[in-house]
Order: C-alpha cells, then structure tokens, then sequence
C-alpha cells in the first residue's frame, strides 16, 4: 500500500521496515537514516557480512537493532495496514507535514494515518490542547469549551487521546461539529486506552488518527514521552489545561517552545496541584489564555484579535474628563460651594459652576442655597464604580 506522493515504493517500504527497529524519536538512529538514505539503512542492517556499527552506535545497540531488522517486515505491515483501513505517509509525500521536519534528525520515519483528511492540510491550522489524565471538573470544562471554540473557528484540535484533558478535548471539537486529530502513542489500529475506543472510532470516522508506530504495536513510557514531540511539532501551538508538575504534557509544552511554537497555558487554582505545572509555565514564557479567542489571536493570522476585555459601561462612564473630576470633587455626604468644587476638581470656579449645570442636567447633582450636592443617582454610580484616590 502506498501513500499519496512521488515517493518510490522501495523507499516507503524500507521507512515501513526501519519502523520496526528504531524506536520513535532515535536521533542517533535519525542521523545514520539521514546519512545512508532509508534503502541504505535497510541494507545495512541486513548485510551477511557485517562490517560494524554506524557511528554512534554501540556493538551491543547494533546487535539488538540487527535482531529487530530479523523479525521486521514491511510486506506484512503494508498488508496489514490495507486490510484496517490505514495508509503511510511519509517525508516526500504531498501529504507530509513540513512542520515535522523542524525536529530534525528526532522527525519520525513516517506516519500511520487512519481517516480521510489530508493530514498536511489539516496541520496547517491547528492547535494542540494537552493536560492531565486525571483532570478536575474545571479542567475538563475549561478543555471542552476552548476545543469546542477553536473548531468553531475553523481550527484543529490535535491532542493524544488520553484520558481526561486530552478526551475533553477530542469531544469538544467534535461535539461543535469541527476537526480533530488524535496522535497515538501505539498503532493507529489498536486504539489506547481501551476505554476510549469508541471515541477514537469516532475520531477517525471525522477526522484523523495518526501514530509513528507499526500496525499492533503497544504504547510504553518513553513512548508517550516521545510521542508528544509529534503533536507539538505538527501544530502552531501548544495550549496546556491542567498540568502537575511532572506532568507529560509539560513536555509537549516545552518541545513546542523548543520549535519556536506558542506556547500557552490555562490558569487554575493557586492551591490546586493539578495547576502548579501551568503555573511555573506561566512564570517563564508561556502565554496566559482563558478561551479560544485568546488562543487565536496569538497562533493566527493578523487581524484575528481577541475581543477587548473590561467591565461593564457605567452610566458617569460616558461623561466628559472635565465633568468626571467636578463630580468627583463633590463630598458624599453635604452640599459644597462651586469655589471648593472647583478647588478639588482642579479647575476654576466657573468652568465648574458650568460642569455643574451639566451634570443636573442629567440628574447628578441638584443645587442647595449657595451650595451643589449629588442626587442618591450619582451616589449609586459613584459606589458602583471604580473607588475615587
């Protein structure tokens, strides 16, 4: 089975084969592929007479790659992955993302995709939404909600399929009708964790499930680990819900940043220990964002700006400087002469005296004998606003 591209047949299945030796993420291992070619590599590892390891390689790291290249077996990969509906894309191929190759000698071999999308296309404009497995209420709202926005805006949402944050988040740029994709720490063929089998069914049936790992491989530790150099590296930014701070997401945050990607983090409770791994973010160079549009306005495109933010419009709000500073300068509880309103406001006894018939006008103040006094509507909008220095 081939994917969509020039890439010759011999070349895609020698990327399929060196995906069952080399583990994900290999830069050492990237660097010999890159140096020797994929067809090179292969040949190497199957050589009868063996002339040594590449550089960088131990004697006993060789002999275990060399074991693996024994078993390896890209016809049956290839066979497999045609019966469960998944293709390989790989460098040079119309499909790849060109933002994988920002990870230099640690960019995956190739991708097993399952779902219709174009994967290169739908990186184009997407954000990856990551946090804790074993999130809060608030965190599984905040990560619904900020999906469910940015679908809404014509985003993708890329997370891992975890648990907790990452489902959140699947569910939400589904449930508003938009694109998601979910980057798999295992093959693409056998959804983890099982609990979410119907959601990444789903998933592929509306968007994109994608991994570096062979048909029926198992996720591991350092699997998920590397996997999130992936979804950092194939989106324009990282945005984390809820983190400790030894959370695995924190990784993803800190790849993207080594990319030059945005990175970006949602705050919590100050005692919250989910929270504490997004809070040392926000205290180096990530990005406080609350929503979705906060999230566009620094990963789009200019122009694409975040609402302005600020409390309602109070009714004195809409009145002139010169007219704030005479209301202002009037006592709370007594009448006052035009000259001591004057003198507080900073202005001369007849600019204020005229200030002061404005502001009858429009039912401020009200004149008693020699003196000016507010109305109980002007004291109403004094306490209601922002308190006087």
């Amino acid at each position: 089975m081939s994917g969509p591209g020039a890439v010759p047949d011999d070349e895609r299945a020698a990327r399929v084969f060196l995906g069952r030796v080399i583990e994900p993420g290999d830069e050492v291992a990237g660097r010999w592929v890159r140096q020797t070619g994929a067809r090179g590599a292969v040949r190497q590892l199957l050589r009868d007479g063996d002339q040594g390891a590449p550089a960088g390689v131990s004697e006993r790291r060789w002999a275990g790659l060399r074991a693996r290249a024994g078993t390896a077996d890209a016809a049956r990969d290839l066979a497999l992955a045609a019966t469960a509906g998944l293709r390989y894309v790989c460098p040079g191929d119309t499909e790849w993302p060109g933002t994988l190759d920002d990870l230099g000698d640690a960019r995956p071999l190739g991708l097993w995709v399952r779902g219709s999308p174009s994967l290169r296309m739908w990186a184009l404009r997407s954000v990856a939404v990551v946090g804790a497995r074993a999130c809060t209420e608030y965190g599984a709202h905040m990560a619904t909600t900020l999906a469910a926005g940015l679908a809404e805006r014509g985003w993708v949402v890329v997370s891992g399929g975890a648990y907790g944050v990452d489902g959140a988040a699947h569910r939400g740029a589904l449930g508003a009708g938009g694109a998601t994709v979910a980057v798999l720490a295992c093959g693409v063929d056998r959804p983890y964790p099982r609990g979410h089998a119907g959601l990444i069914h789903r998933i592929a049936e509306q968007g994109l499930v994608v991994g570096e790992l062979p048909p029926g491989e198992h996720p591991t530790p350092s699997r998920f680990v590397l996997r999130n150099r992936v979804i950092a590296a194939l989106t324009r930014g990282t945005v984390v819900v809820e983190a400790a701070y030894r959370s695995g997401s924190l990784v993803t945050a800190r790849a993207a940043r080594r990319l030059g990607r945005h990175t970006m983090g949602v705050p919590g409770p100050a005692t919250s220990a989910l929270s504490a791994g997004v809070h040392e973010l926000l205290r180096g160079e990530a990005v406080l964002v609350t929503d979705a549009a906060e999230v566009v306005e620094l990963v789009g495109d200019m122009g694409e700006l975040a609402p302005e933010r600020r409390g309602p419009v109070l009714p004195r709000d809409l009145l002139d400087p010169a007219a704030r500073r005479v209301l202002a300068a009037l006592p709370g509880r007594r009448a006052a002469p035009a000259d001591e309103v004057a003198r507080g406001a900073q202005t001369t006894e007849d600019d204020a005296v005229a200030r002061l018939y404005e502001l009858r006008a429009l039912g401020y103040v009200e004149r008693l004998g020699d003196g000016w006094k507010l109305t109980r509507q002007a004291v109403l909008s004094v306490r209601s606003g922002p308190r006087q220095p």
